[in-house]
């Protein structure tokens, strides 16, 4: 790290402010006035600056403060430093007024939980955009992959058929999950061969979870009683929370029924499953800006947006 960067790793921002401000009115007062701060305050921050620096910014003669030669250096700095932020507000104002149109999306099923919430948060950074959403059974979504509807896709299983782009995105943490009184729900580090004794109750074999789910069990050599396939992941926690059985879920779609204490989450071994959903979208499409200004976001701040939702 050169000295530059040494002196100026503890400086912030509004130090700058509140050196710009002195320099410019010549008095601590009047500067405290002007920034709706104390006067200590000032003369704390401009101590501090100082020390951080390593060297002298101001000279006291009769009741004027005067800039040092290294003070109207430093000044020249801020000014400049001013000017870049200035510079980049507006590059970004610019950048979200000219972002507007059309964006469609398309979503597998478990991501019916979280995704209207990212278009909220979106929607108040873009406002001229305009949304078109479509939650669906894997299938059908690889089937609009395939005829290039889309402008971006969430998915739990990237196609292998069709070629698209793909970026990991969050985990899709899989959990097993049962009614509040089963005899289970209270139990503590579940053997997962204990639950081939159980009736358990799954998405159609096709879906994303199921397909993890077939993989685990194969590695384990665990064969399950499934007594029901549902394409729905409501129909599938009214089931289990009625006693008809055991399923395994996202655990973004049983977040709100495991806190009502209308489903539990068994702690079996082996579990969660942490599999992953997937930003694709068709290889070689021309992304639309707002599209562009969507998986940005998505990159940059969804993760955080989302996994609010499992500690809420």
């Amino acid at each position: 790290m050169n000295r530059a960067l040494r002196c100026l790793r503890n400086v912030s921002f509004r130090q700058l402010q509140v050196f710009e401000s002195v320099a410019r009115l010549g008095n601590f007062t009047t500067a405290s006035r002007e920034l709706y701060i104390t006067q200590p305050t000032v003369s704390m921050q401009m101590k501090k600056l100082e020390e951080s620096l390593n060297t002298r910014l101001f000279e006291q003669v009769g009741r004027r403060i005067h800039l040092t030669f290294e003070g109207r250096a430093f000044l020249k700095t801020c000014h400049e430093i001013f000017a870049c932020v200035t510079e980049f507000d507006e590059q970004v104002m610019n950048r979200i007024e000219s972002v507007g149109g059309a964006l469609t999306f398309a979503g597998v099923t478990t991501t019916e939980y979280f995704v209207p919430v990212l278009l909220g948060v979106f929607k108040k950074l873009y406002p001229e955009v305009n949304f078109s959403l479509s939650i669906l059974e894997r299938e059908n979504l690889f089937r609009r992959l395939q005829d290039n509807l889309d402008d971006l896709y969430l998915i739990d299983q990237v196609p292998t058929t069709i070629e698209v782009e793909s970026i990991p995105f969050i985990k899709n943490p899989l959990v097993i999950v049962a009614s509040s009184d089963h005899p289970l729900a209270q139990r503590k580090s579940i053997p997962m061969e204990e639950l081939e004794k159980e009736t358990f109750l799954l998405r159609e074999p096709t879906s994303g979870t199921r397909i993890a789910l077939k993989r685990f069990l194969e590695s384990q050599d665990i064969t399950l009683n499934v007594s029901m396939e549902l394409s729905s992941n409501e129909a599938l926690k009214q089931a289990v929370a009625n006693n008809m059985g055991l399923s395994v879920l996202s655990k973004y779609c049983v977040v709100r029924e495991c806190e009502r204490g209308e489903l539990v989450e068994l702690n079996v071994k082996g579990f969660p499953l942490m599999e992953r959903w997937y930003l694709v979208y068709p290889k070689g499409r021309h992304m639309p800006p707002a599209a562009s200004a969507f998986l940005r976001f998505l990159l940059e701040e969804g993760v955080d947006v989302i996994e609010k939702i499992l500690r809420v």
